[in-house]
């Protein structure tokens, strides 16, 4: 029989009710005027170099040029590369777009810098290696001949959402990107470098091996590439054939025509596209190729929105590839409420109205192509994106108000966005973070896809949060007034989404992390989730025993957990790598599911989260996080959220102390959870 979990020392309680309290202060201290957080979204310096090209295209002086090479030339490696996130090695693609963005900012080629740069791209293979995207952006100028870039024919657009392959059958995030190419590619336009306006550019002729030969092959054709990626291919060089018959072009100047009509519809008010970079770039240029002028109002407003994602400080002026208001707002609710922080709280009070605020109730978005029978109740990742609303998001914002008051469980507001998550369901049980069923993985042999990335399919990190989102519902079902008809679809929902997650569960315990790295966050995403399942239930308890115990493997020497980018391509680092706050708050929150709070492993991550937060006296007390435990694109593309560092160590702590207390409650013979969770936090001010 086990024994009751036993209270941690009060030395320990005191130091973590000490670090929380910090931490709280330091979360008010940095929130925004407007009753919201948001922190840098942190990437690779690609993204700033390409804001550093669509300037250059469009003719415009660039303003704050210091800081931009102070940015560029900070973040090169001692190789003379660039990365893809810190800890990687350097990237081809990434450095030859700095390279040259830092020659458009008038840095000379003989610049110890740039010699370093041109070093590691020519010991590379030179500029013929760089991916296909880094491609198009040299094209424009003149640098690469646009035979050596992948068709994109307009005539994409008419092919009719029933077909297996069609634009609604890509990713969001591709969709959006994709339809303003079609134009671009049409046009084929070269824009002026400083030494002119030229087909054949010798600007970055010294990061070439052969100059003398530019038209490389994007994709050498062999079998080895498998079936289908052979027939895009030879797909690709039937319309690169076909496009030389002009009078073939039938349907061009419609095609045309209704990619501008899609831009122009799917721009927000504010100017926006997507919410992220690249459809923002490449939607400017789109409309401009076909005769909008620099003044008209769409272009106008999108300059602005662009520049609204730019960050500059100390280390210089960067673009982010998209902002996070919502997600940093939601995740940071959680935190503060996992603390203790009271929720009469009127600065709480507000921040929760805030998050209402931004739910999506207008009948609009992409998602409704193939779910046109759910009502919206969405919420997105950004300030404005109202055709893209994120499950995850909207999982997280459910989380954030029923925790804050659980009454609000009953309100429309919730109800409205546990129906839509309901709706968005994947046929496999599972969920995707904006699309439904989009899982077509065979259209990543497309040409132009060379960052497996035009698919949303099923992830288990997003449908852990949803499970967790819905299995605290159901609970507060029993208490609070929630319609029926919404109980019975939530569990039907779940039955399925646990049916999806035990066949997503590795062989070892632990569940890949898709939006977050890696093995440790789709892990604690699902047994958070799970757990809300597991009361007589053999198939979940056994799931989460596998998971904990995968968990406690992994924990490092100094009490924390870290896990390697790495991990994303080689399945024996998964779990492993340096302790960062975000991944050990991770696995704590799942041991606190199912392990007491004298848990060995518990109190072990808890003391390396109490002696790693730092002071910062000029604004609070936090924790240091150098590497990106974010993810875009798997393998390609990561993020670097500056708050995570931040809210999740919270959470963890708050939880801890929450279990303490009702063990301490428990041991005292009062009914569990009759203490305040801290009332030692109730007055941070």
């Amino acid at each position: 029989m086990e024994s009751e979990p036993i209270e941690p020392s009060p030395h320990l309680l005191e130091s973590v009710h000490r670090t929380v309290e910090n931490a709280a202060d330091y979360a008010w201290r940095i929130r925004k005027d407007d009753c919201h957080w948001i922190g840098e979204l942190k990437s690779n310096v690609a993204i700033t170099a390409q804001q550093i090209f669509l300037l250059q295209s469009l003719g415009e002086k660039v303003s704050d040029v210091a800081a931009y090479r102070r940015y560029l030339l900070s973040e090169q490696l001692p190789d003379g590369s660039w990365t893809i996130a810190p800890g990687h090695l350097g990237d081809i693609s990434i450095s030859t777009e700095a390279y040259l963005a830092l020659k458009i900012l008038g840095v000379p080629p003989d610049n110890q810098a740039m010699l370093s740069a041109k070093e590691f791209i020519r010991g590379s293979g030179g500029v013929a290696r760089v991916r296909i995207f880094t491609r198009i952006f040299l094209a424009q100028f003149g640098l690469f001949p646009w035979n050596a870039v992948p068709q994109l024919p307009a005539e994409f657009i008419l092919l009719p959402s029933i077909l297996p392959l069609n634009i609604y059958r890509l990713a969001s995030w591709a969709r959006s990107t994709v339809i303003p190419l079609l134009i671009i590619r049409h046009h084929q336009a070269i824009y002026a470098l400083p030494n002119g306006r030229h087909a054949h550019n010798t600007f970055l002729d010294e990061l070439w091996l052969d100059s003398s030969n530019k038209n490389v092959p994007y994709r050498s054709m062999s079998w080895d590439c498998g079936a289908i990626a052979i027939f895009f291919s030879l797909l690709d060089l039937f319309l690169a054939l076909l496009g030389r018959i002009r009078p073939l072009w039938i349907f061009r100047g419609l095609s045309r025509w209704l990619c501008i009509r899609w831009i122009l519809q799917h721009q927000e008010e504010e100017g926006d596209w997507a919410g992220i970079i690249p459809p923002m770039h490449a939607g400017v240029q789109a409309l401009l190729l076909e005769g909008y002028d620099r003044r008209d109002d769409c272009i106008c407003r999108a300059i602005e929105a662009i520049e609204r994602f730019t960050w500059q400080d100390d280390q210089g002026k960067r673009l982010q590839s998209c902002i996070s208001p919502v997600w940093d707002t939601v995740l940071m609710v959680r935190g503060l409420v996992d603390v203790g922080v009271d929720k009469s709280d009127e600065r709480l009070r507000e921040t929760v109205k805030w998050i209402k605020s931004k739910q999506i109730l207008e009948e609009t978005g992409d998602w409704r192509i193939f779910a046109k029978s759910i009502k919206s109740g969405g919420y997105s990742f950004e300030y404005n994106n109202r055709w893209y609303p994120d499950v995850d998001d909207t999982a997280a914002a459910i989380l954030a108000i029923i925790t804050h008051d659980p009454v609000a469980v009953g309100s429309t507001t919730v109800s409205r966005a546990a129906h839509w998550i309901c709706g968005m369901q994947n046929r496999d049980g599972g969920w995707a973070a904006f699309d439904i069923n989009n899982d077509k993985l065979w259209l990543n042999k497309i040409p132009f896809s060379d960052m497996d990335s035009l698919c949303d399919p099923s992830s288990a990190d997003v449908t852990g949060r949803i499970l967790e989102a819905f299995g605290l519902m159901i609970r507060l079902a029993e208490t609070e007034f929630v319609e029926s008809v919404l109980i019975e679809k939530l569990s039907i929902a779940c039955s399925r989404a646990i049916e999806y997650l035990s066949l997503q569960q590795n062989a070892c315990g632990p569940w890949y992390g898709r939006w977050g790295c890696n093995y440790i966050y789709g892990t604690s995403n699902v047994v958070c989730g799970l757990s809300y399942f597991s009361a007589g239930n053999d198939q979940v308890c056994e799931m989460l025993i596998d998971a904990i115990k995968w968990i406690k493997q992994m924990q490092n020497a100094d009490g924390g957990w870290g896990e390697s980018l790495q991990s994303y391509r080689d399945l024996s680092k998964a779990g492993r790598g340096p302790s960062s706050p975000s991944q050990t708050a991770w696995a704590l929150m799942a041991l606190l599911t199912r392990c007491g709070p004298d848990d060995q492993s518990i109190t072990a991550g808890v003391s390396h989260l109490v002696d790693t937060q730092t002071d910062r006296h000029d604004v609070g007390a936090s924790w240091p996080e150098s590497t990106f435990t974010g993810t875009g694109f798997p393998n390609h593309f990561y993020i670097g959220y500056s708050l995570y560092r931040h809210y999740f160590p919270m959470m963890a702590l708050g939880r801890f102390l929450k279990v303490s207390e009702e063990c301490r409650a428990s041991a005292n013979g009062s009914p569990k959870g009759s203490r305040s969770r801290h009332d030692s936090l109730q007055s941070v001010s």
